[in-house]
């Protein structure tokens, strides 16, 4: 994306204006600065980025589709709501219950090309793209985390496990729990064990690595609700 800020109303220029709203639009709402539930007035925005309101409509229907706007008739999108207690704790619960086997599934399935793929999603996580800023890179580990994840069960290969987690959007609604560096460097060691037991072809420790993982991310994102 190319764009040019100044703080608050840098315009967004080409290649895609799409793109470039629509990636202003998630930075803002996965660090917060723009707050669960509140309001986000096409208008408005388009005056801000400096474009029209149709890129902004677009870009605001992609954020639909993966749950982190929300619109309704005759009052128009808001950012979605944040997790509940309750929703976080069946989100995670829902979470081992699926990824320690898809774990263990991708590691029967891996090819050396597959494995190759798994390893470059991982190494975007820590690396890229120089990021505006700490929560720009924030939100852009988000979204690399959430590829890290559905990559895996990709390689797993079972369609239903995989189309189920990824419409729950659980990795996005997640990260904008807390904003903390911690959060990030914890999860690519995490990662990283996930790694080594994939390189290793040993199913079990990837299932357990994965469990191991997951449950971690939620001690950690549980002082959110403190």
């Amino acid at each position: 994306m190319a764009t040019e800020r100044d703080g608050t109303s840098a315009a967004i220029r080409p290649p895609s204006v799409v793109d470039g709203v629509y990636d202003r639009i998630y930075h803002q709402l996965m660090s917060l600065e723009v707050a669960p539930g509140s309001r986000i007035p096409i208008d408005t925005i388009a005056r801000e980025f400096g474009v029209s309101q149709t890129p902004v409509r677009e870009a605001l229907s992609r954020l639909e589709r993966e749950g982190l706007v929300r619109k309704e008739h005759l009052i128009g999108y808001s950012a979605a709501p944040q997790l509940t207690r309750k929703q976080f704790d069946d989100l995670y619960t829902f979470r081992l219950l699926l990824e320690p086997e898809g774990s263990r599934l991708a590691t029967r399935n891996l090819t050396p090309e597959s494995l190759q793929a798994l390893e470059s999603v991982a190494a975007d996580m820590d690396g890229g793209e120089a990021p505006l800023d700490r929560r720009t890179r924030y939100s852009r580990f988000a979204r690399a985390d959430a590829h890290f994840h559905d990559e895996i069960l990709r390689i797993a290969g079972n369609e239903v496990i995989r189309t189920t987690l990824y419409n729950q959007h659980v990795h996005l609604h997640i990260f904008r729990l807390m904003f903390n560096s911690r959060v990030t460097q914890e999860a690519l060691e995490e990662h990283e064990d996930l790694l080594t037991a994939f390189r290793a072809g040993d199913a079990d420790a990837a299932a357990k690595a994965m469990a191991n993982h997951i449950e971690r991310s939620r001690d950690r994102l549980l002082a959110a609700f403190e």
